[in-house]
């Protein structure tokens, strides 16, 4: 019975995603394009956007993240409720794009882990969609319980959250 519940409470999870867009530059332009009539983000159960964090379960960064930046971007996350995922969309959010320099971060993933990596500069939003997809996927597979896990705790310690 256990695994059927699991089932179920991922399936709901899946198809009711609070995304929290975190939107600095071009690949934010690309996402509003994917909440338009178009594309429609909607139709995937990521309707509702929120602006707040601790209404949210998906963080979609997009976008050059500078190093002065990232401790808030550390901060929006940690002030989201569990279970929470992260989707890094475009290539200055994953690896810091064409920006090699002092004062850009290279990749999100040196403060907060991410789920899913979204490629392009920026990315079509056939991308983006993809992405959410994607997390849809790991939230439907993921148990209930592997938020306990210790290979998971042992994640969050690696960047320093308890």
């Amino acid at each position: 019975m256990a695994t059927k519940m699991d089932q179920l409470v991922g399936l709901g999870r899946s198809h009711s995603l609070w995304p929290l867009p975190f939107a600095t530059s071009c690949c934010g332009i690309e996402f509003m394009g994917t909440m338009g009539s178009n594309y429609d983000l909607g139709r995937f159960g990521a309707e509702r956007m929120g602006f707040t964090p601790r209404q949210c379960d998906v963080l979609l960064v997009a976008g050059t993240i500078s190093k002065k930046l990232a401790p808030v971007l550390r901060q929006v996350y940690l002030q989201m409720a569990e279970p929470r995922w992260v989707v890094a969309i475009g290539a200055c959010a994953s690896s810091g794009g064409i920006f090699d320099s002092y004062s850009v971060l290279q990749g999100i993933d040196q403060v907060i882990p991410v789920d899913v990596y979204v490629p392009g500069c920026p990315p079509r939003p056939e991308g983006i969609i993809e992405g959410i997809l994607r997390v849809q996927d790991l939230v439907r597979a993921e148990s209930t319980r592997r938020r306990n896990h210790p290979r998971y705790k042992e994640l969050m310690e690696s960047y320093g959250i308890e």
